[in-house]
């Protein structure tokens, strides 16, 4: 159940209108990293761990609902960018030239400006935010990343914030408005706090990595094949351990000889990979028996209700 209270959640405000940047802010509106996106991603992946993570479907379901505050603020503050341009379209509504019929060569610039830079707002919406971005491509739930396994899920959701972050600290390169780069910023901070959320929760879930259930092939999992020709590059990602694994990276200085010596990877002699691939097995094993009872532990025999609408509790079941 959402209860929705009108006060915004931050006190949005412009300086002046400015249709131009309205378009731009549009991006965070209905664009691929804005807030509805967001919204609709963390609302969806919480269905899925409310049993056997409850206290992570509580976060999820609190950050999503925050995001759709987030893009009421953003719809408000592109509503207040507009200024009357609403009110002179239904004015001209009527006019068979309503370009001819403006008072003043001022006023008619400034409605043909709108036309030509913000289609949205002048022939779809009639001067309202639009469910698009900033190009008016229209939001799709194609958007959404929801892969039923927190680990992965999670991750996703830090992505998501991160571009969400940087989308915001490149919209403040084109207002000069201090009302706005005040909202702007309020946005762009809440996305590192709910980064850090995230990560919080992701790091509570052990072990996370690989993500998923399955471990990996142990022949595999330290081996760095330099592909790109040219200046060679190293660092953590090719030379000493591995970040999470704790494996040491072997490089393949000649992967096409070495792919066909070895029969398409098929003949490979790996003394250690031999060794270590049965303790993946039963880990991959164990870490299985441990995800499915998380589940089934969790879930009723029987019917099942989402709430308990008797209980005396405001918490649901």
């Amino acid at each position: 159940m959402f209860y929705h209270v009108k006060s915004l959640q931050f006190d949005a405000r412009i300086s002046k209108p400015d249709p131009r940047f309205a378009r731009i802010l549009l991006e965070q509106f209905g664009g691929p990293n804005g807030e509805l996106k967001a919204a609709m991603q963390y609302f969806t992946q919480a269905f899925t761990c409310r049993v056997p993570y409850p206290d992570k479907y509580d976060l999820l379901m609190d950050i999503a609902t925050e995001e759709f505050s987030h893009l009421e603020i953003v719809g408000a503050t592109i509503q207040m960018l507009l200024g009357n341009t609403s009110g002179e379209l239904k004015d001209l509504a009527d006019s068979e030239d309503i370009t001819t019929l403006m008072d003043g060569q001022e006023k008619k610039e400034h409605y043909m400006h709108q036309a030509m830079f913000n289609p949205q707002f002048c022939n779809e919406s009639g001067g309202g935010p639009t469910v698009t971005d900033s190009n008016g491509n229209p939001w799709t739930g194609a958007y959404v990343n929801a892969n039923g396994d927190l680990t992965v899920d999670l991750r996703s959701n830090m992505a998501a914030e991160g571009r969400a972050k940087i989308v915001y600290e490149y919209l403040m390169k084109f207002t000069d408005d201090p009302s706005v780069k005040e909202t702007l910023t309020f946005l762009m901070t809440r996305e590192i706090a709910h980064f850090q959320m995230f990560e919080a929760a992701l790091d509570s879930i052990q072990p996370n990595f690989p993500t998923g259930v399955r471990q990996g092939d142990a022949r595999f999992s330290n081996k760095y094949f330099p592909l790109s020709m040219g200046e060679k590059a190293e660092g953590p990602w090719n030379a000493g351990k591995s970040t999470k694994l704790g494996e040491q990276w072997e490089i393949i200085e000649d992967p096409e000889a070495y792919i066909m010596e070895t029969k398409g990877l098929k003949e490979m002699d790996d003394p250690k990979a031999e060794k270590k691939q049965p303790k993946n097995d039963q880990l991959s094993k164990k870490l299985s028996k441990e995800r499915k009872n998380e589940i089934e532990t969790a879930i009723k025999e029987g019917g099942n209700v989402w709430s308990d609408y008797d209980s005396n509790s405001t918490e649901e079941v």
